[in-house]
C-alpha cells in the first residue's frame, strides 16, 4: 500500500492529528465500514441526484419489535447494500431486541480498547433494536471480514 494514502473521512467524525480538518481512513477496509454506516444512516430521499440512496431505518424507530418489523429491516439493509456497495457480501444479519442484550449498551469498543461511539442507556429503551451486520469484503485479493452494530 502506498505511503500516506487516504480513502475518505472516518465515521464517526473525529479531529485529525496531522493537520487536516477530519480524521481520514487509511485502509480500504475502514473505508468500506464507513461507507456501510453512511449508507445505513442516510435517510432515503435526502440526497440530491441519488434519491434512492440510503435506507428507511429511521422509520422503524417506534415500530413493534417483532418478526415482521425485523424482516422489513433486514430486507431494507440487504437491498441497499446490494445496490450501493456491491463489493461486500452480507454473511450474517441478526436483529434482536436491544434490551435483551446486556453487552456494551450502545457502546462500540474497537481493537485498541477505545470507546468509539456511545449513546447512554440505549439498550434499556423499550423500542430499540440491535442490528448486527457481518460481511465479507469480496473485491480484495484475500478478502476480509468485519461487522457493524447499529441500534435502531
Amino acid at each position: 500500500m502506498p505511503q500516506n494514502s487516504t480513502y475518505g473521512i472516518k465515521f464517526p467524525f473525529a479531529d485529525s492529528t496531522d493537520g487536516r480538518y477530519f480524521a481520514l481512513n487509511t485502509t480500504s477496509t475502514d473505508e468500506i465500514r464507513t461507507n456501510l454506516i453512511h449508507l445505513l444512516l442516510t435517510r432515503k430521499g435526502s440526497r440530491f441526484y441519488l434519491p434512492d440512496f440510503g435506507t428507511r431505518l429511521l422509520e422503524y424507530i417506534f415500530e413493534p419489535l417483532d418478526g415482521p418489523t425485523f424482516g422489513e429491516i433486514e430486507s431494507e439493509i440487504r437491498d441497499a447494500v446490494t445496490v450501493y456497495i456491491p463489493g461486500i457480501q452480507i454473511t450474517n444479519l441478526t436483529i434482536t431486541d436491544a434490551s435483551m442484550d446486556e453487552q456494551n449498551k450502545g457502546t462500540f469498543i474497537n481493537d485498541m480498547n477505545e470507546r468509539v461511539y456511545s449513546v447512554p442507556n440505549i439498550g434499556t429503551l423499550e423500542h430499540t433494536a440491535k442490528v448486527k451486520i457481518e460481511y465479507l469484503i469480496t473485491d480484495e485479493a484475500f478478502g476480509a471480514s468485519d461487522f457493524v452494530i447499529i441500534n435502531v
